[in-house]
């Protein structure tokens, strides 16, 4: 193990999660990053074991086939251990978690708070990703962040400033509308730590001395959840009319577009009708991807769409060493130093939308995002001037090609970015917890299904109710019989623990009597525990009531 540090309590240091990361599918920028994440955290290695929580073994079969080429070792060592949700509760008894990390924070961070709160004896840092922000249905996934049971420990990873400031406008949004407090209920810490890219992977190409200069967008191909690319081809034609050769000059665009979208024939003949060469690229794989970028001599991204919040292909243009001519938007002003490592354009949006705000809880997402990107112009005079400089001066693509690659490799390359997580991590320790008045806080949106739905059967297990061993209960403890037990319950539902309940109850006995009994023989069995496993056994007729 190269482990980076020790855990505070002395123990094993384990990292934790929900989540695979590595997902399969479409190549997509939160994907790309999220597996690039665990190859170079596995890589560095600063835990001595790493715990997955899968959904089920859709989810665990892919993630074990790429840890076996990405990490072998670590399996070979025991040292990554993949296991499903309901193994959750059972681990968090018994094991000391240095921190768990979600590779998301919309769907189940505070969920698992409240289920760390109630069993960890140690309140462990968790933390979870933001990725696109802009989608109706949000605000309810950040309303869940805010309860009494969150900690000085829990963290939101903003990739951007962009993005902590739009989370920071969800939670002023949300206090504002249900009246809540932060003192009641307060809010994760918002940390900011960037994507990443393979700096070791990525290298500068030197473009294609050969043929035209090559402008080169890699990405969505998407006016309605990516950028509109009719202001790049508007700044090209503005060239081509003040003079400039277009035989010179080839608009590339690669990545993902939807064949029925007619946005790819809208282009084409734009750049027909302004004499542009326009090659377009599909679902390239990643050695067409390095060919790509390797062959560009300019990277440009004009994103106008609020679902970008960091801008990874940005990170990876100034890894192969492209100058970048990109939208100043969101996260892209983080990455692109104006005037340094590429140019910023600038943007202009509405001060408010109350239109699309009345209307996007009830439409698609793709229809409310097209109405806020239409709504967002970039300055296509400025535009054509950045694309103009880069174009005639080569000595100036060198220089900001050369200055964004030192930059990534400061800033934006993997290792230095787990660095920055292992320092989070360490820091929110350092933050006072008081566990004890955290334990018995139920989540407000997680339902009390024993509370909301008590009233559904006729009656409920009681401290006097009456039981004895059924007859199927004889049968099973002296092995004639063996009750029925789903795949689901196995480690819900423990059989040595039924055989008491059964040893215990041969002659009558009140359920209080009965669990103190089972308890007091089976400490690790806390009295809701033994209960469920007294329901269960009434449902298999190994117990029955003797009233």
């Amino acid at each position: 193990m190269n482990s980076l540090y020790l855990d505070m309590a002395g123990t094993k240091c384990i990292w934790g999660t929900l989540d695979p990361f590595f997902e399969g599918g479409p190549v997509l920028g939160r994907t790309v990053a999220n597996v690039a994440f665990l190859d170079e955290l596995l890589r560095t290695d600063p835990f001595d074991e790493y715990h997955f929580f899968l959904p089920g073994r859709r989810a665990l079969t892919p993630l074990q086939g790429h840890l076996e080429k990405s990490a072998p070792q670590l399996l070979e060592e025991n040292r990554v251990r993949l296991m499903l949700r309901e193994d959750l509760p059972g681990m968090l008894d018994k094991t000391d978690y240095h921190c768990f990390h979600l590779s998301d924070c919309i769907t189940s961070q505070p969920f698992l708070a409240r289920m760390r709160n109630a069993l960890s004896a140690r309140i462990f840092p968790i933390t979870g990703l933001i990725h696109s922000l802009s989608y109706a249905g949000y605000p309810k996934a950040f309303l869940q962040h805010l309860w009494p049971g969150t900690t000085r420990r829990d963290a939101i990873v903003c990739t951007s400033e962009a993005g902590r400031i739009a989370v920071e406008g969800f939670f002023g949004q949300l206090r504002r509308g249900f009246g809540i407090g932060e003192e009641t209920h307060p809010a994760p810490k918002l940390a900011r730590i960037p994507l990443a890219v393979d700096t070791t992977a990525y290298a500068p190409g030197g473009g294609d001395a050969d043929g035209p200069l090559r402008v080169l967008v890699f990405g969505r191909i998407s006016h309605y959840s990516k950028m509109d690319l009719v202001p790049v081809v508007r700044a090209l034609h503005r060239l081509v009319t003040d003079g400039l050769d277009p035989h010179t000059v080839e608009l590339v665009l690669a990545g993902w577009a939807d064949p029925a979208d007619p946005i790819l024939d809208t282009l084409t003949h734009l750049a027909a009708n302004a004499g542009i060469a326009m090659s377009v690229t599909l679902k390239p794989d990643e050695a067409r991807k390095r060919e790509l970028f390797g062959k560009a001599d300019v990277f440009v991204s004009v994103a106008d769409n609020p679902q970008e919040t960091f801008g990874i292909t940005l990170a990876e243009a100034g890894a192969f060493g492209l100058p970048v001519v990109a939208s100043d938007y969101d996260g892209y002003r983080d990455i692109v130093v104006h005037g340094e490592t590429g140019f910023l354009v600038p943007t202009m949006g509405p001060p408010s939308t109350p239109e699309v705000d009345l209307a996007a809880p009830l439409n698609f997402d793709n229809h409310y995002h097209l109405a806020l990107a239409q709504a967002t112009a970039v300055d296509v005079p400025a535009l054509a001037e950045a694309l103009g400089r880069l174009i005639r001066d080569p000595g100036l693509r060198r220089a900001m090609g050369a200055a964004g690659r030192e930059r990534i490799e400061r800033h934006f390359a993997w290792p230095v970015v787990i660095k920055r997580y292992l320092a989070l991590w360490d820091e929110l320790w350092r933050e006072p917890v008081e566990a004890g008045p955290l334990r018995d806080i139920a989540h407000p949106l997680a339902p009390e299904y024993g509370r909301i739905f008590g009233h559904y059967p006729s009656r409920t297990l009681e401290d006097g109710t009456m039981l004895v061993a059924g007859r199927t209960g004889e049968a099973f403890y002296r092995n004639r019989d063996f009750p029925n037990l789903y795949a689901g319950l196995k480690d819900a539902i423990d059989l040595e623990t039924v055989r008491r309940l059964v040893f215990f109850a041969r002659t009558p006995v009140d359920s209080a009597t009965l669990i103190r009994k089972v308890s007091d023989t089976a400490p690790q069995r806390e009295a809701t525990q033994v209960r469920n496993h007294i329901l269960w056994a009434l449902k298999q007729d190994i117990l029955q009531t003797a009233e």
